[in-house]
């Protein structure tokens, strides 16, 4: 029988190039795998910040989704018991504003602070406070508990706060494996503007969500 090894090779070279476009999140062809774990996770990657405070320490079984896409984490002390808890969501500059004269923010009967501190906007009520700052299309805030974070720390944390790079993604995200991709289930963590107890409503004081 005759061979033709030149037509054998040209039948077999659109078989090769066509399993060479089919590559997914490990290779070329696919999302990169952050993106893939952070979707995993709810949170649109871009929303995904981190930030850092003298003591303070991420607690991962915090991170979660709040709103649509949005992104929450929360910073413990070991010795204090504070916590810091960080929240990204999607907003407007005038989301993010002191009420005009005469109203109080808080409620009645409660003391409120409201007011501009550099590029921060600061609030407290007789609780709790927290400084917030608008980004391009989204709102940074970082709150706590005024008797167990003081107010230049939670400062510092406001002003450290910025978009994970790809290291910090590593640390916050859901770990890869099935259902990365959203897809069959596992690797999805718990929101994070959702009580542990309750009727499962999300969680609206200082700090919880933008």
């Amino acid at each position: 029988m005759r061979r033709f090894p030149g037509v054998l090779a040209a039948l077999l070279l659109p078989v090769v190039l066509g399993a060479c476009g089919t590559e997914t999140a490990d290779g070329a062809g696919g999302p990169p795998p952050a993106e893939l774990r952070a979707r995993a996770g709810e949170s649109a990657i871009e929303l995904i910040y981190v930030t850092e405070a003298p003591g303070f320490e991420l607690a991962e079984q915090s991170v979660g989704v709040i709103g649509n896409d949005g992104f929450s984490a929360a910073y413990v002390s070991a010795a204090t018991g504070g916590q810091i808890q960080l929240s990204v969501d999607r907003g407007k500059p005038d989301g993010v504003a002191c009420p005009e004269p005469g109203e109080d923010p808080s409620g009645p009967g409660t003391t409120a602070v409201c007011e501009r501190d550099g590029g921060l906007l600061y609030r407290a009520t007789g609780t709790t406070h927290d400084y917030a700052r608008v980004y391009d299309g989204h709102v940074v805030r970082v709150g706590a508990d005024v008797k167990l974070v003081d107010r230049a720390t939670l400062r510092r944390a406001a002003q450290k706060a910025h978009r994970a790079d790809n290291e910090e993604l590593d640390e916050v995200l859901p770990p890869s494996g099935p259902g990365a991709d959203g897809i069959g289930g596992g690797g999805m963590p718990e929101r994070g503007d959702l009580p542990p107890v309750g009727d499962g409503a999300p969680r609206d004081e200082v700090g919880a969500s933008g």
